[in-house]
Parts: C-alpha cells; structure tokens; sequence
C-alpha cells in the first residue's frame, strides 16, 4: 500500500512537472526529427573533415618526401667512367655512385636492383622482362636536409662523369602533388562550411515551426514578463540535446566508414608497413578493431570526438539567434 502510495505521488509530481512547463517544448520541437536531420549532417561533416584531414597529411608526406630524393638514370651503367681516376677504372654507375656519396646533405644513396626494376617496370611490361638491350641504372638519392640546392650543378658533374645522365627532381613533382592535395583540403573545407550552413538552416526552420506552434502560450508568458533571453534559453537548451544526441549517433554511424576509408588511404599517407593480411584474418574481433583502429589519424580523431559538442553549439546559437529576432517581432 505504501509502495503503491509512493509511485502514485511520484506520477503526480512528475505531470505536474509537465503541466508546469508552459511552452510544452517537447511538443514544439519533437525528438526525432532533428537528431535524425543532424546525425545525417553530421555523417557528411565528418566524411568532409576525414577528406580535409587526409588532404593536409598527403601534402605534408608528398612535399616532404619527394622533395628529399633525387633520382638518377645512368644508361649504359657497366661501361667505364668518362672521369680518370688514379686507382682502378669505375664503371658509369659505381663512378655516378661516390659522387652522389660524397654530395652535401647526402643521407643515403641506393641503386635499385634487377627486383625493384622488375617489380617497377612489371605494370607497364608484364612479367617476363627479358630485355635484348641494356637497361639504365636507376639509383636513388636521399637528402637529409630538404631539397639540394642547386640541383643543376650535380646534374652537369654527373654528366661530366658518365655523359647522359639525367637526373629526375622530385621536388617538382612534390611541389604540384602538394597544390594538388592543397586544393582538395580547400575543397573539403568548403563542404563542411557547406554542411554547416545546411545544418543552421534545418535548425532555424525547426525553430521557426516550433514557434508557430506555440505562438499563444508564448505570447502569452512574455505579456505576463517572461524575458526574451528566458524563453530563447528555453528552446535553446533543448535543440542544443538534440543536435548533441544526433551530433553523436552521427560520429557512430560515420566511424566504420572512416576505418575503412583510412585503412585503404594508410599506404599513402605513411611509410609504415600495415599489418599483414594474414595477421588480421588471425586475429579476433576485438584486436582487429584495434589494428584498424590505430589506422585513424589523430586530427580525425579528435574531429570525431568534437562532432556532438560543435552540433549543439551550432544548434544552440542558431536557435538562440532565431527565437529573439522572433521575439522581436511580437507587440
């Protein structure tokens, strides 16, 4: 009898609770549409922001790393050097090979060898790369301290060491793959300030229904001395829970699809090797989620955890914005 009292008094001073809110806001702004409108906006903001993000880590990876290497083709590699020598006669490539040792900034110089040159000519010819004639040796140039400096210089002592060398600047290269991705981070930018004009709209045309549906008991407090800044926190209070609420569905329905675009994306965006095929069909749920997991960029981590928080501010201050220009309007 005194539990059945109990939730009888419990019920009573929840309706009365209900009944005490006059703008009867759950009414006025339902709970299902708009955190379905935001979650899908939020979806879009966070494929845009992922774009962004990898945009600005491709540019920093291309511009760094092909501006720090210089490739050079030496034809007819086994032939004896142009340059004399006190000490036994050098071959064009071995003789190309010290002086690119002996270059300021040099921090590693390598020449591909028959594998790579297969494995680097296999897309274009096929497998079977018998070639009838001598093929050029290919040997890189890694630079410690950025791009060298005057790279027409090493070209012409190159040349003077084994005529028809040439000697491939990657920087150019890397300078246009970075405008490239440059121009890509700009374009992802646009779309998320894209997606949160959208959003403001939705916002402010929800607003504006939840007002007209309760344009008489809202007038009727602000006769009776509610303050614009009472009733617009109202409102405000309540689209900022439900953009939160979309805000974070959002950043979960967006998460297997940033995984998965950022697993396809790591061989590009770092030198890191990935896990092996094997090693994750091995593996159980939870540690492959991991692995893929750990694939997610930082920023894009931290654009994730922030998606809610951004989506109830912007639905805060939009709404905020539109009930007192509303409020305004009325005699």
């Amino acid at each position: 009898m005194a539990e059945r009292t109990h939730q009888t008094g419990f019920f009573t001073r929840w309706n009365q609770a209900r009944r005490a809110d006059g703008l009867a806001l759950r009414r006025a702004l339902p709970d299902r549409l708009l955190p379905l409108l935001v979650a899908a906006m939020a979806v879009l903001a966070a494929l845009a922001l992922a774009g962004a993000t990898g945009a600005q880590i491709l540019s920093a990876r291309w511009s760094s790393g092909a501006a720090a290497m210089l490739t050079v083709q030496v034809p007819d590699p086994d032939a004896p050097a142009a340059a004399k020598t006190p000490t036994t006669p050098l071959t064009r490539s071995d003789a190309v090979l010290a002086a690119l040792a002996d270059t300021p900034g040099a921090a590693r110089v390598h020449r591909l060898d028959k594998a790579e040159l297969d494995a680097l000519l296999t897309p274009w010819l096929g497998r079977d790369n018998d070639f009838a004639l001598t093929l050029p040796a290919i040997i890189e140039l890694h630079l410690a301290t950025g791009p060298i400096e005057d790279a027409g210089a090493l070209a012409r002592r190159l040349a003077a060491i084994a005529p028809g060398t040439l000697v491939e600047r990657n920087a150019e290269w890397g300078a246009r793959l970075g405008r490239l991705a440059d121009s890509l981070h700009s374009c992802a930018l646009l779309a998320v300030a894209i997606v949160a004009g959208i959003a403001v709209v939705l916002i402010m045309a929800t607003t504006r229904a939840g007002l007209a549906a309760r344009r008489m008991p809202i007038e009727l407090i602000h006769a009776m001395g509610a303050t614009d800044g009472y009733i617009a926190g109202r409102f405000a209070r309540r689209t900022a829970l439900l953009a939160f609420i979309g805000g974070l569905a959002g950043s979960v329905l967006a998460l297997p699809l940033l995984v998965l675009l950022s697993h396809v994306a790591a061989p590009f965006a770092t030198a890191a090797p990935l896990p092996p095929s094997a090693a994750m069909a091995a593996a159980d749920w939870a540690t492959r989620a991991h692995m893929l997991l750990d694939t997610l960029p930082p920023p894009l981590v931290a654009t994730l955890l922030a998606l809610a928080p951004a989506a109830a501010l912007i639905g805060w201050l939009t709404t905020q914005a539109t009930v007192r220009a509303w409020l305004r309007t009325l005699p």
